[in-house]
């Protein structure tokens, strides 16, 4: 299917922009940042991964966040005991348990104009908690009122869950815990309520394959407490036949709540990764859980940054600032780097009709 034509593209943050958190860390990458427009332009919470440096022969450093000390500290296991499930994760033969090769966590990042970046020095979201001790990852903001929330993945040997976070100012946050427990991510809020309730996209990820992935739609009455849960979307092509979920936090429009989302071509069996693209859902205002139009991909990897680096082939929309007719997404490239490339509004609208 044909994309969408990029009005703008740029490749806003690499690896090498950002400092490490300690020096014997090295950041591998800047990407998915949960992004949000703001009274001085926009501001962004960018996931930085980072690793050991240090290298030993024969094992492979798998980095944690020890709760006692609040600090990163390296487990080193045998590589012959930990063969790689892929470049991200290796597998303990014994416990058949899997790991991260590397630990993220968020930093702040601010733009005046959205389309490059002002200043990279700003607070930090590292894990706390012990549902955080392989990482917090992929962060979506929403306003609402004065606040400004933030769902994000909190990575841990009780497994991928989704935490809430809040701030009003991206100086210190507030967590408000676990929202949605293992295994579930891609969690976007809705920027207002809709019939009484606060709603939430969100992505299960069981490991028993009785489906194809499936994108499920909640609501809740105060942000932290969700019920109401129902299948939403399926994978609606071979471009989103290996996993589908949120990406960017749903946006008003006249036609409806554009949604910007994320769909992956690995099929069954297949030994490679496979390739992440975007699509966008058009949801009834008054009931998100009528679908009234869906398309896909709108985009999907094609400059060098988007289809090399530590994940090839990968463009992973999670944020969005809408500006007049036209539409900034920024999105991860190859789990890699920072991308923003802009839309245009009515093409993605004329786009999403098409179901």
């Amino acid at each position: 299917m044909k994309t969408i034509r990029r009005l703008f593209n740029a490749c806003l943050l690499r690896p090498a922009d950002l400092p490490a958190s300690r020096d014997d860390l090295e950041v591998i990458g800047v990407f998915n940042p949960g992004v949000v427009a703001a009274e001085k332009g926009v501001v962004m919470l960018v996931r930085v991964a980072e690793r050991p440096v240090e290298r030993r022969t024969g094992f492979v450093a798998l980095p944690r966040w020890d709760l006692a000390g609040k600090r990163v500290v390296v487990d080193w296991m045998r590589d012959d005991e930990t063969p790689p499930v892929d470049v991200r994760v290796v597998k303990h033969k014994q416990s058949g348990l899997v790991r991260l090769s590397f630990i993220s966590h968020l930093r702040v990042v601010r733009s005046r104009d959205g389309r490059s970046i002002d200043s990279i020095d700003g607070a930090r979201l590292e894990p706390a908690t012990e549902y955080e001790e392989y990482g917090v990852e992929d962060p979506r903001i929403t306003r609402i009122g004065d606040t400004f929330y933030i769902t994000y993945v909190a990575v841990s040997r009780h497994g991928v869950a989704t935490a809430l976070a809040s701030t009003r100012d991206f100086s210190s946050f507030q967590r408000h815990g676990i929202i949605f427990p293992p295994e579930n991510k891609d969690v976007v809020l809705f920027p207002e309520r809709i019939g009484g309730r606060y709603h939430a996209l969100h992505r299960p990820a069981g490991s028993a394959s009785f489906t194809k992935p499936e994108m499920w739609i909640a609501t809740s009455p105060d942000l932290s407490h969700w019920g109401g849960h129902e299948h939403f979307l399926g994978g609606t092509g071979e471009w989103a036949v290996g996993r589908v979920g949120a990406g960017t936090p749903p946006v008003r429009t006249s036609e409806g709540w554009l949604e910007v989302y994320h769909g992956n071509s690995q099929g069954h069996g297949d030994s490679d990764i496979g390739i992440y693209s975007a699509g966008v859902l058009l949801l009834d205002l008054e009931d998100p859980r009528r679908v009234l139009g869906a398309s896909g991909p709108v985009f999907a990897p094609e400059t060098a940054f988007e289809r090399e680096g530590y994940v090839p082939n990968v463009v992973f929309p999670t944020g969005i600032v809408v500006r007049g007719g036209t539409a900034l997404i920024y999105y991860g490239a190859a789990d890699t780097v920072t991308g923003v490339l802009e839309l245009s509004m009515r093409e993605m609208l004329v786009s999403a009709r098409r179901l």
